[in-house]
């Protein structure tokens, strides 16, 4: 096999996995098509449900004879030493090589949703706080970084970013989305993709698609989404992060859209993803996917059956273990009920990925044993970064913040001096260490609290719990208020405990019924105000929650959505003034905890409105953040223009730091269509630029827009241009217009080909 044609690195990557698919037998090729997750819980308590019904037995040593396509989550199933991990790792990958006819490493892959998820591995802010810092170069630094990681320990796949824009704020998984934009998602998931894949890891797009949209806002529940609202919110995060940021897999979402499940949708994984976005990647099953074809779609009659639908449509990887495309599915092309020819083309992708990262090499070795440093200094600044542009101060209208450096402080709240507050739910002390009481977190989370006396050292700050996170009982909150009473300010820092599957208040599995505060944690609030001591509200969350009860009231509110391990200092920082919040709200802020689900991408019958008593405009909007100095924004230029419908057009801003502090303004550009054939949003974000400014100082930042920015689903279900008028607003928010210029489109309705247009270039001058 040393000299086979397959294992030459000179020749063609195509030509070389032929070869190599030409001489393995039905076995083989089927054992590159599933993972085996080694040592997960199969007695129904493990990381996820169903997961002892859903997992086949087999004996590792007889497995592994056949080859193995994917190792699923090495590090992130128990707490391990990096070390000991990456070597036990690379023992595990030397048994395969060595019991394989072929001697072929398996792809071995990882969550890395809001970091490495590992022990003793960094903690970064959750992707919905990448949404809210608006800075997509950071966000890309943090892709690298991470990748670098995972590649130091042998580890070849992120299952990451999530690019589902949230279209109901009562789903748990909020806090791992990035915002309710599609072109804020976008942006920022491409600069995650560019930056994991920068560093040699393939990045997995999740969930494709339309798993953010299930009704109800449960978990794993129906999407009833129409085609326009699936084209044109849903799609073009992944369409941007394919084309521009080059994943190079994506992984099938659980959810049916009009009773279709994704994972066995030929029209979207094979006839969308493959041919008009010619995707030459693998279609990877989120966690037992498949199987659910069988079980909980009820599409498949038998293990047989699902597999064949899954391969049909397009899914080229059954994860995490093997269940569908085992047995059942060799038993099945062997009798005829399946193609083999579906096993080759899945093979093929398989094979020629790992051609790509070197697997197929005769000199191929895992990584060389070493120390492993996953928190590095490195890490911790880059994470304490992301974390100080994500905070994002909504209101703070007497002034009250930032807190003096002398004064009595009173700190409440069940988030104030709890480390995991800090943490999203896929970040391994909420997502494995509770399986594992008895382990440290192996990083080190200042709390709020902590780093709030840290920051302000002169200060005197005292503590009172007051209740907790999801419980009923109030018998803190007399304690609470007697601090309060004795302070000059109470910081109230209250929040979400993030799980998974119901034991959290956000995470996977972790839904509402409603958007107010968990457990007695408004009560706690109101009860503090009825001191009359000026009260900041500090919200570590994974969702925005209904504020509008305190409109008015509170004296300052923060927001940080769970903001890693690093956030306790850099909300002190907010809180103390030595960070000036530039965060901005990557999703609205209800006033009432009902009326949802609501996102800011509304037409006109969605907003407020004589034909009904209920106005679901939101307390903050999209977009939303204020600052500690002041920005003036000069006229935009030119005001009105007239371009053709494939023509560009160059709008110029000036904003002027007129504050005694340097701050960071985020220029944002919206679209709004006065008249289209179909219902369209009022307005929809198509650029942003956020500008770091000195006091005095002045940027002018350009945006270019292009005609295919304003491209929509028309009613045949074609993407369309229109001619006709376009105001581009430009904005410090959704719902804070600066400025507008008016367009006007002329010539035919034009059809953007597959090279249209995605984004808005930008230039700061």
């Amino acid at each position: 096999m040393t000299t086979a044609p397959w294992r030459d690195p000179a020749l063609p990557v195509a030509a070389r996995v032929d070869d190599l698919l030409s001489r393995m037998t039905l076995e083989e090729k089927t054992a590159q098509l599933y993972g085996v997750w080694v040592g997960a819980a199969t007695d129904g308590d493990g990381v996820a449900p169903l997961q002892r019904e859903m997992t086949a037995d087999y004996d590792w040593d007889e497995l592994i004879t056949l080859g193995l396509g994917q190792l699923t989550r090495s590090f992130g199933t128990a707490p391990v030493a990096p070390a000991l991990g990456a070597r036990a790792l690379a023992r595990a990958q030397r048994r395969i090589t060595a019991a394989g006819r072929f001697g072929i490493p398996a792809i071995a892959h990882e969550e890395c949703l809001a970091g490495f998820t590992a022990w003793q591995a960094t903690a970064y802010p959750v992707p919905l706080a990448w949404g809210a810092a608006f800075d997509p170069p950071l966000v890309e630094e943090l892709g690298r970084r991470i990748g670098q990681d995972l590649r130091s320990v042998g580890v070849h796949q992120g299952l990451a970013p999530v690019l589902d824009v949230v279209r109901d704020p009562r789903w748990g998984r909020v806090e791992e989305t990035i915002g309710e934009d599609p072109y804020l998602v976008g942006t920022i998931g491409t600069a995650y993709v560019r930056g994991l894949e920068s560093a040699g890891i393939v990045a997995t797009l999740k969930h494709f698609a339309g798993y953010a949209s299930s009704a109800g806002a449960r978990n794993l529940a129906p999407v009833r989404a129409g085609v326009r609202e699936f084209a044109d919110i849903t799609l073009p995060p992944f369409e941007m992060a394919l084309r521009e940021g080059g994943a190079r897999s994506v992984m099938a979402a659980y959810n049916d859209t009009d009773g279709v499940p994704a994972s066995a949708d030929p029209r979207l994984l094979t006839d969308l993803l493959r041919t008009d976005w010619e995707f030459e990647g693998t279609v990877v099953a989120d966690y037992f996917g498949i199987g659910f074809l069988q079980t909980l779609h009820r599409v498949a009659g038998t293990e047989a059956e699902a597999a064949h639908l899954a391969l049909a449509a397009g899914i080229d990887v059954e994860l995490p273990t093997l269940k569908c495309y085992g047995r059942p599915l060799v038993a099945a092309v062997a009798e005829g009920t399946v193609p083999e020819a579906l096993i080759d083309r899945a093979a093929r992708r398989v094979l020629r990925q790992k051609c790509e990262l070197g697997l197929l090499d005769e000199d191929w070795e895992p990584p060389r044993e070493g120390p492993v440093d996953l928190d590095s200094a490195e890490n911790r600044a880059l994470a304490r970064r992301l974390a100080e542009e994500s905070v994002v101060l909504l209101d703070n209208p007497d002034g009250v913040l930032p807190l003096p450096p002398d004064t009595r402080i009173a700190v409440v709240g069940p988030r104030a001096a709890d480390a995991l507050a800090m943490l999203g739910c896929y970040s391994f002390p909420s997502h494995v260490l509770t399986h594992h009481p008895e382990v440290d977190p192996g990083i080190s989370i200042p709390t709020v609290l902590e780093s709030l006396r840290s920051e302000l050292p002169d200060a005197k700050v005292t503590f009172a719990e007051g209740c907790d996170v999801s419980d009923p009982d109030t018998s803190g909150f007399e304690e609470a208020v007697a601090r309060a009473a004795e302070a000059d300010v109470c910081v109230a820092v209250l929040g979400d405990r993030a799980g998974l599957f119901g034991r959290g208040t956000s995470g996977e599995g972790c839904d509402v019924t409603d958007l107010a505060l968990p457990g007695v944690q408004a009560d706690l609030l109101d009860t503090l105000l009825t001191t009359g001591v000026p009260v900041v509200l500090v919200l570590l969350t994974g969702r925005p929650y209904a504020l509008g009860r305190w409109q008015g009231r509170l004296g300052a509110v923060v927001q940080a959505f769970f903001p890693g391990e690093e956030g306790g200092p850099a909300v002190a920082g907010v809180l103390s003034g030595r960070v000036n919040p530039s965060g901005r709200l990557p999703v609205s802020v209800p006033r009432v905890p009902g009326g949802q689900p609501w996102t800011y991408l509304q037409p006109p019958l969605g907003l407020a409105g004589e034909v009904s008593n209920l106005d679901p405009t939101p307390l903050y909007p999209f977009g939303h953040g204020r600052s500690y100095t002041d920005f003036v924004w000069e006229p935009v230029s030119p005001e009105a223009a007239e371009i053709a419908t494939d023509g560009s057009h160059d709008v110029t801003v000036t904003v002027r730091n007129a504050g005694e502090r340097a701050g960071a303004e985020v220029v944002q550009l919206y679209l709004h269509d006065p008249v289209a054939s179909v219902t369209r949003p009022d307005v929809r974000l198509i650029g942003y630029q956020r500008v770091e400014l000195a006091p005095g100082e002045s940027r002018r930042v350009t945006f270019r827009f292009h005609a295919d920015l304003s491209a929509f689903t028309d009613r045949d279900g074609a993407r369309v241009v229109e001619p006709g008028a376009l105001e581009l607003r430009v904005a410090a928010s959704s719902a804070e217009v600066r400025a507008t210029v008016r367009l006007r489109l002329t010539g035919p309705v034009r059809r953007p080909g597959p090279d249209r247009v995605l984004r808005c270039g930008t230039t700061v001058e």
